[in-house]
């Protein structure tokens, strides 16, 4: 039987684990993380599912260190696998799969390779991305491509809905070269890293709007860092506004940003037009616009950029 460790965190790491079990491959370790505090944890749990297969799991802060490659080398691996494992894997682990080591990534590589490519590819506005599994050299998300799949992105999806769609495109990718993979007759095509792209992590402070950019650009930064991301976060009439859900609406903009009100519906009023804001938080308890209405009355509130994000 084929053996494997896998490194994995994440619903793609869940979903890909599983995918393993049920092809027959026996993983003899599983190496993830423990959650982090003050983290929001919307996702799945691979510790969990490891310990209900009877599967040892370890939760290292880092995992090039001696400790974990004696842990590693005593599983006696075939083949390594990462699915949404966070840290990177040095060659001194790589090395210790026989058959190779293998990272399923969530975009259409080599374009964003790197951190948080779901929410990057909506920040720029992408129509279509996916997952892809490759070898893993030491260089990030550099070696050769084993199989490939898109997912589009729709004009409205938020980071949550992509990552859904990109966790099922690694489930069917990974399933469909697992039977190459196991008889060592996948192929296995090389990056043209000149064509891609890539890019680093993200924080809460990147949520920041920036209201001259555009309508086009402020969506799609609204919906690259929606809930459960921290959101995109403001000043409207000096008090701190998170904006969660929008929709580029039909109508002139402003000259100087506002966000206004009108019977059920809100906007905001860019430099080169609307933006429906659909859900947002306002001074830490405004959530409706009879809320704002019943607060400001029918005065619209000057949208200022925020130096911070919010506490």
């Amino acid at each position: 039987m084929t053996r494997a460790v896998v490194f994995a965190y994440h619903d793609v790491g869940v979903r890909c684990l599983r995918a393993l079990l049920a092809a027959d491959v026996d993983v003899s370790l599983v190496v993830t993380h423990e959650d982090q505090p003050g983290e929001t944890i919307w996702f799945d749990s691979v510790a969990r599912h490891a310990r209900w297969h009877g599967i040892p799991v370890l939760t290292p802060d880092e995992p090039n260190t001696a400790e974990t490659l004696a842990r590693v080398k005593a599983a006696d691996p075939d083949f390594i696998f990462s699915f949404y494992y966070r840290r990177m894997l040095k060659a001194p682990l790589l090395a210790l799969a026989r058959r190779g080591a293998f990272n399923m990534h969530g975009s259409l590589l080599p374009r964003y390779r790197g951190r948080a490519p779901v929410n990057w590819v909506l920040v720029h506005g992408e129509q279509e991305t996916g997952a892809t599994l490759h070898r893993m050299v030491e260089k990030p998300d550099a070696g050769a491509i084993v199989g490939q799949e898109a997912v589009p992105i729709l004009p409205d999806d938020t980071a949550v809905e992509l990552f859904h769609k990109v966790t099922v495109a690694a489930e069917l990718v990974l399933w469909r070269c697992l039977p190459g993979l196991l008889a060592g007759t996948a192929p296995e095509k090389p990056q043209d890293l000149v064509r891609g792209s890539y890019f680093g992590g993200r924080s809460a402070a990147d949520g920041a709007i920036d209201w001259r950019a555009g309508v086009r650009a402020i969506h799609n930064l609204v919906r690259a860092v929606a809930p459960p991301y921290p959101g995109a976060f403001s000043l409207a009439g000096g008090l701190p506004l998170r904006v969660l859900r929008t929709l580029p609406a039909p109508g002139a903009g402003a000259a100087e940003p506002v966000l206004y009100w009108r019977a059920d519906r809100v906007w905001a009023a860019c430099s080169d037009g609307l933006l429906q804001v659909l859900e947002f938080e306002l001074d830490a308890g405004i959530t409706t616009p009879q809320a704002l209405n019943a607060r400001f009355g029918s005065r619209a509130l000057p949208l200022i950029n925020s130096i911070r994000e919010p506490s």
